[in-house]
């Protein structure tokens, strides 16, 4: 009778412990979950962006726009990042106010001047890019630091590229659209298109993974 109890004391404690372990159904994705690029993704290198791109669509740089000041050795190209979730161009908020000052947030409906181009610089020893904004002359960062809404938020407000700066690119022919994953955390670029007021539309690497539109982009090269 102290062995059957015994046992059934033993087996309690083991299904307690793994229902403890086991996540909820639904449950939130864990932050230390890897994000993969779906199948249909291609990685794409500094080689391959300016073979894509010169198929894809193209932008006039307005008389205003000013590109000498982020020419760069490594420079893939100049872009402009428009969502494919409200079909929208990325703007950097450089007259934001501390701390949100170079916020990037898809809310042009043309692009006018710097304030929606970006430089894409590749850089070989690790694979990955840098973006650099036309309009304050910043690189993009992921503000890993930031909690709450704003959180991985992108801001464009570096004077050099390091991790912070670094994002993976992916393109998917099939749907004619790009992806971008932070070197950070390994999360993929989404546009807060639910956020309301200053934030409204805001980038975030936040995404385990490309599930939509909200983490895919157009790329339109910026040209003359």
């Amino acid at each position: 009778m102290r062995r059957t109890t015994s046992a059934l004391l033993s087996l309690s404690a083991l299904l307690t412990v793994s229902v403890l372990a086991a996540p909820a159904a639904g449950a939130a994705p864990q932050n230390d979950r890897p994000a993969t690029a779906p199948v249909g993704w291609e990685k794409v290198d500094g080689t391959d962006l300016a073979r894509i791109a010169g198929d894809g669509p193209k932008v006039q740089a307005p008389a205003a726009m000013n590109r000498g000041a982020s020419a760069q050795a490594d420079e893939s190209g100049t872009f402009a990042l428009k969502s494919a979730r409200n079909g929208k161009f990325t703007a950097t908020e450089k007259n934001y106010a501390a701390p949100n000052t170079g916020i990037l947030r898809a809310r042009s409906a043309s692009v006018t001047g710097g304030w929606e181009g970006f430089v894409f610089e590749w850089n070989e020893a690790t694979q990955t890019y840098a973006l650099k904004s036309l309009a304050n002359d910043r690189y993009v960062a992921v503000e890993g630091n930031y909690t709450g809404n704003t959180q991985n938020i992108l801001r464009a407000r570096s004077t050099g590229a390091g991790t912070w700066e670094r994002f993976t690119l992916y393109y998917n022919e099939d749907v004619d659209r790009w992806a971008l994953q932070s070197a950070l955390n390994g999360r993929f670029v989404a546009m807060e298109n639910s956020y309301t007021g200053s934030l409204q539309y805001a980038l975030r690497a936040r995404s385990i993974e490309v599930t939509g539109s909200w983490e895919q982009f157009e790329l339109h090269e910026i040209v003359g």
